[in-house]
This record gives C-alpha cells, sequence and structure tokens, in this order.
C-alpha cells in the first residue's frame, strides 16, 4: 500500500502532469502528421525526459505512445492518408464518413471514443496481469534469463517486414553494437578501434534519433519534391458520439478492446495487426456488415479500440520480462533503462513504486488522451494543413538537439548523423529498423546471463535443457525464427488437403 502511496505522490506533482499532458498533445501531433510515426515521436522527443525527475519523464514517454497511436486515426479520416501503420483500417471506414455521408465530426468522435475505451481497457488488464506473471518470473535464474533474452531476439523476424535474411542482418547489427565497449565480465575492450569514446560503449539515444527520427527526415526531404500541398478545409459541428451510436459500437468495442490486448501482449505483433483482425471480427459479427465500407461506425471503433489497446496489452511482456510486445514498445524498453529501470521481474520487487507509476500513468495518459480528443479536436485538425517545407526544418533542428543534449558531446551528433544514414538507405531497402534496437537491447542481456549460466554449470551446456523453463522458451524461440519460414508451408499442405476433400480425391 505504501508504493502506491509514494506512486500517486509521485504522478500527482505539477511538473510530473505537466509532462505526461504534454507529451500526449504532442503525440497526437505527430501522430496526425501523415509520414510521422509513433516510433519517430517517441525517438525525437526522449531527449526532453531528461528534464524531469524520477517517473516525470516516463510518464511523458507514455503519453507520446498513447496520442500517436490515436492522433494517427486524424489524419485517416480526413486525408485517407493514416499517420501511422496502425490506423490503415481506419480509412476504410473513417473516410467515407467523412466525405460521402460529411460527418467529419461523428467520424473523429467515434475514433476518439474508441481509442480511449480501449487504451483505458488494456491498461486496466496490465495492472491486473503483470504482477501475477512477475511473480512467476520471479523464480528465473541466469539460464532462464538467457533463454527469455534469446526468445526475445527471436521476435526480429515477426517485425521484420519483407526478407526474414534483412531482419536477422539487421538483428546482429544491434547485437554486434551491444558488444561495443568494455566487457562488464572480463574487463576486455571489446571493438573500440583505439576510441576513448567507444570504450563506454555507444550511446543508445544518439542511435535512436538516427535511425526513427534524422532517417525520417531524410525521406520526407525527398517526398517534398514528389508531393504537391493541398489545403484541406473541414468544418467540424458535434464531436461527442451519440447514445445511439454509443449503444450500436458497444460491443464491438468491448470485443475489439479483448482483441488487441491479446496481439499485444505476443511478441512480434502491433498495432496494425491488432487494427485489422478487430476490424475484421467486427464485420464478421456485425448486423450491419453490407454497411461496411460505407461509413460504417463500428468499422471506425474495432481498429481504433483494438491498436490502442495495444499499448497495455504489450507493456505487460515488456515490463514483466523484459520483452518489448512491438517497435515502439523495444524503444520504451531501452528508454526506461536509460532512465535507470531494468524492465523484468525483479523490477516489481525493486522498484515496486515506479512500476505502480507506470500504471497509474498509462490510465492517465489514456484519459488525457480522450479529454484532448473531444475538447481540443478543432485544434489538432489544422495539424495535417502544415506544409513539410515548414515542418521539416523544426524537426531537422530538434534531431541535432537531442542528440547533443543528450551528454552535451558532438561525437553522439556524429553518431546521430551517420545511424540516420544509414536507417534511410535501410528504409529503402525495406531492412527493419527495430531489429536493430531489439539487438542492442537484448544482446548485452543474452551475452551477461550466457556466461554466467556457463559458470554456474562449469562449463556443461545441458544446464539449458535441463532447466524446464529453459527449454520452453528456447523452443519456443526457435519456432518463432522458423514460423515465417514454415507457415507458408503449412498453409500450403492444409491448402492442398482441403482441395483434396473438396474433391474428394
Amino acid at each position: 500500500m505504501s508504493d502506491i502511496l509514494v506512486a500517486l505522490g509521485n504522478v500527482f506533482t505539477i511538473g510530473n502532469l505537466a509532462g505526461l499532458i504534454f507529451g500526449t498533445g504532442a503525440g497526437i501531433l505527430i501522430g496526425a502528421m501523415p509520414g510521422l510515426s509513433v516510433n519517430m515521436g517517441i525517438a525525437l522527443l526522449f531527449p526532453l525526459t531528461f528534464a524531469f525527475q524520477g517517473v516525470g519523464g516516463i510518464l511523458m514517454l507514455l503519453g507520446i505512445y498513447c496520442g500517436a497511436i490515436y492522433g494517427g486515426s486524424i489524419s485517416a479520416i480526413l486525408l485517407k492518408t493514416p499517420g501511422t501503420p496502425a490506423s490503415v483500417a481506419t480509412t476504410l471506414d473513417g473516410y467515407p464518413m467523412a466525405t460521402k455521408l460529411k460527418q467529419p465530426g461523428r467520424a473523429l468522435g467515434l475514433s476518439t471514443f474508441g481509442s480511449t475505451f480501449g487504451g483505458i481497457f488494456s491498461a486496466i488488464c496490465l495492472i491486473i496481469f503483470s504482477p501475477m506473471l512477475a511473480s512467476v518470473a520471479l523464480k528465473f535464474s541466469k539460464p532462464e534469463y538467457f533463454a527469455l533474452a534469446v526468445f526475445g531476439l527471436s521476435i526480429i523476424t515477426s517485425v521484420s517486414s519483407g526478407s526474414i535474411l534483412k531482419g536477422l542482418l539487421g538483428g546482429f547489427i544491434g547485437l554486434f553494437i551491444a558488444t561495443i565497449g568494455i566487457d562488464n565480465l572480463s574487463g576486455s575492450v571489446r571493438f573500440a578501434f583505439g576510441s576513448t569514446y567507444l570504450l563506454g560503449g555507444i550511446s543508445f539515444v544518439p542511435i535512436l534519433i538516427g535511425l526513427f527520427a534524422f532517417s525520417q527526415v531524410l525521406q520526407s526531404v525527398e517526398d517534398c519534391y514528389k508531393e504537391k500541398y493541398v489545403k484541406t478545409d473541414v468544418k467540424l459541428t458535434r464531436v461527442f458520439p451519440t447514445w445511439e451510436d454509443l449503444k450500436r459500437v458497444f460491443v464491438t468495442l468491448l470485443r475489439s478492446s479483448i482483441i488487441g490486448t491479446f496481439i499485444g501482449c505476443v511478441p512480434g505483433t502491433g498495432g496494425d495487426i491488432a487494427s485489422f483482425v478487430s476490424y475484421d471480427q467486427a464485420k464478421r459479427w456485425s448486423k450491419y456488415k453490407d454497411n461496411f465500407g460505407n461509413g460504417e461506425p463500428e468499422g471506425i471503433v474495432a481498429p481504433e479500440a483494438g491498436n490502442n489497446s495495444v499499448s497495455g496489452g504489450a507493456m505487460i511482456p515488456m515490463l514483466t520480462l523484459g520483452i518489448p510486445g512491438d517497435g515502439a514498445t523495444a524503444i520504451m524498453l531501452g528508454a526506461l533503462m536509460v532512465q535507470g529501470m531494468q524492465p523484468g521481474p525483479l523490477l516489481f520487487k525493486e522498484q515496486a513504486s515506479s512500476v505502480y507509476a507506470i500504471f497509474i500513468g498509462l490510465l492517465l495518459a489514456n484519459a488525457v488522451m480522450g479529454l484532448m480528443g473531444f475538447s481540443l479536436i478543432r485544434v489538432f485538425v489544422k495539424v495535417v494543413n502544415i506544409p513539410k517545407e515548414i515542418l521539416i526544418p523544426v524537426i531537422f533542428t530538434l534531431t541535432f538537439v537531442g542528440a547533443y543534449a543528450y551528454n552535451n558531446s558532438m561525437n553522439d551528433v556524429f553518431v546521430m548523423v551517420f545511424c540516420g544514414f544509414l536507417g534511410y538507405f535501410m528504409n529503402k531497402t525495406e531492412f527493419s529498423m527495430s531489429a536493430i534496437v531489439i539487438g542492442i537491447i537484448l544482446g548485452a542481456l543474452a551475452e551477461t546471463n550466457f556466461r554466467g549460466a556457463l559458470t554456474m554449470s562449469d562449463g556443461n551446456f545441458s544446464i539449458f535443457l535441463t532447466h524446464p523453463i529453459c527449454a520452453v522458451f528456447l523452443a519456443l524461440a526457435a519456432i518463432s525464427l522458423l514460423s515465417p519460414v514454415l507457415g507458408p508451408v503449412v498453409k500450403k499442405l492444409l491448402g492442398k488437403d482441403k482441395a483434396k476433400q473438396e474433391t474428394g480425391v
């Protein structure tokens, strides 16, 4: 009880609440701008978190995380251009309602209500289930932690769009970066190449800003030469959903929130998967399935409740096991570590007040997101009309300021620029930047516990098979790594069997 009171005292301070509100508003703005993303928002504004004491910086990141997911629906509904990949499904009914039915306010109101409901639902699930999972994970020793890290690394194949080989290569780049500097166990210097800067390893923050923010700036500069600026005038009337709409969509809201929370718990998934699955199930069970695609209210709340409920679901394995659920929580995981918090089962035991502060912060972030959505939607709508000629220089400046401010080092700026160009070319060749981040974060954890486990067993590798939990996680990791290869084969075989049954051959 005392930890909860401490958490409440930490959250409900003027400075920390201001950080949460600012983060949520900034997240909505970033999400509403076509071409930007949740990952970019977190990476770009992450250096600002060091201006807050204690959990204030974490609360700001939670606000950005929740706000950006919701903000993507604004441009999806008004421009048919999703601000984030998680809002692609929202365009299917949101844009027709805003244009064909001439009801943009109704569409934005349904989107806001669905996002808020899904976010709060998942936050409650996080509060209920995280301590249960953490209590089980407290029994882990070094072999289990190694297997857990390997399982976390195995989701690289899931977060990698396109080529599995490219995803694995990105993961290996991250693993290599994690080995740079002085080895914590032996004290030997690895891959420093005579540089004093590299002795302490490469800072995570400039890598983050470069890969996700500076690379996007370079892409936006290129896009400016291809796109023509078109101003959109939107007149909003009623924003809050009517009682009839709420009754019509309530069951869909609940179903989509459960689906999104569950999908968020599965490492390697994300809001885009949750939104499409939620939309598909909403259409499957709806009384108005023939109206989907023409401005159906259920077709708006389903993907929005689904993608926003991923936030709490993805944080369950991230906080309890240290495994990121998606690219955004991979960045959040690194941010928590930089802030002095090591996600995992011991976090609930050693820093319980900070965990409760995160729980409260996620609830508040979603509540603030809803309040801002309904009260300031007319302001956020204007964001879609900001010309990129104005926006790009602002973001460009923030990337340099953020990279330098972390350590007051120009070396960090050089690292950021290098990673930015690397990320730009990786985007062009469809490499996964999330894979690099996962490799950096989990690489050190896997190495340390692998060597520690071998020390426990005097070099006997059988320790990884004699510990049941360890063996299970290693088996899951193997399945996860091979699933992109085996999945199509299994589907093909099942398709042949089905065809034989239908033809009777």
